[in-house]
């Protein structure tokens, strides 16, 4: 289904992409806050985790997914992800410059001026962490409190496999929440777009007298500006239905819609083949490939 760039350029989507379902809490906002708007979800559900990957793998996959949305018609792209945001998004901005991107960051700095105990901590992937673009935010942000940057591997697999509050998410989120609460935090900055939906769950840890803070709802906000800015917000009538497809399962992704969004609906299957993603919506269109000695796959080799 490509969109074509001739129609009114404000009716084609806008494209957002994650490593996996994560990104759909941002999604999620994006629906509450620009509901004229058609949305195109692309999850690399074959890749993720991003967070333990090498940065030039992680640059490899989100150029390819950009160029995928691109040729879909997206006119903006939300890029759902911390750890691409920190690796790849000056990166894309710099290959794609006709596309604006909408990148993430953890949100440090509304965290900061809410802190009562002057000590925020932030769950977050280790790439995310070591990111300079994460790196420069604390340090501007900061204003002299303290901020706690805990590493948290585990807890994206855990999502993507739908368990938000199994026994082993549940200890997992206590040994990486427990020694931030025992220096002090009132403020957790939840650093990764999977966490959202771990908030019943970390609320069952640190009950009511610790905030919560995600970048969801700014993002949301801020991919609206950009669309103001660019002329190309979507005006009145009921918009399209949103597309969400996968480089993984299908049917997880249906799965985790009705879960998480509370949104009955399908996916669409995405494959990489030889590094690019391919979109068939027949079995036998992957077959064919496989004699000629193309790589099709759901896993990616840079």
């Amino acid at each position: 289904m490509n969109i074509s760039r001739l129609q009114n350029p404000a009716d084609v989507p806008v494209g957002v992409f994650d490593s996996g379902i994560g990104g759909l809490s941002v999604v999620r906002e994006l629906l509450k806050l620009l509901p004229d708007e058609a949305l195109f979800y692309v999850g690399d559900q074959a890749n993720c985790p991003y967070g333990n990957r090498p940065a030039e793998e992680i640059i490899a996959f989100s150029r390819e997914i950009s160029r995928y949305l691109i040729a879909q018609g997206a006119k903006v792209i939300v890029v759902a992800c911390n750890t691409v945001s920190a690796v790849a998004l000056s990166h894309l901005r710099s290959i794609f410059p006709e596309t604006p991107f909408v990148g993430m960051v953890p949100a440090v700095k509304p965290a900061v001026q809410i802190t009562r105990s002057g000590v925020v901590g932030v769950l977050a992937t280790q790439t995310t962490i070591s990111g300079r673009l994460y790196q420069e935010v604390v340090s501007q942000c900061a204003g002299g409190k303290r901020v706690i940057s805990q590493p948290s591997p585990g807890l994206v697999d855990q999502v993507e496999a739908g368990d938000l509050d199994g026994p082993k998410t549940m200890a997992l989120l206590e040994f990486y929440i427990k020694p931030l609460l025992a220096a002090g935090v009132d403020t957790l900055v939840l650093g990764c777009s999977h966490y959202p939906f771990l908030i019943p769950a970390i609320r069952c840890l640190v009950g009511d007298s610790v905030q919560l803070t995600d970048a969801s709802e700014a993002i949301a906000r801020q991919t609206g500006r950009v669309l103001d800015r660019e002329g190309l917000r979507r005006q009145g009538g009921a918009a399209p239905e949103a597309v969400y497809a996968t480089t993984g399962d299908p049917e997880r992704v249906r799965f985790a819609l009705e879960r998480l969004l509370g949104k009955p609906g399908g996916a669409r299957g995405l494959y990489w083949v030889d590094g690019t993603i391919e979109d068939w919506s027949q079995e036998e269109e992957r077959a064919e490939l496989c004699p000629h000695g193309h790589s099709v796959t759901g896993a990616h080799a840079p």
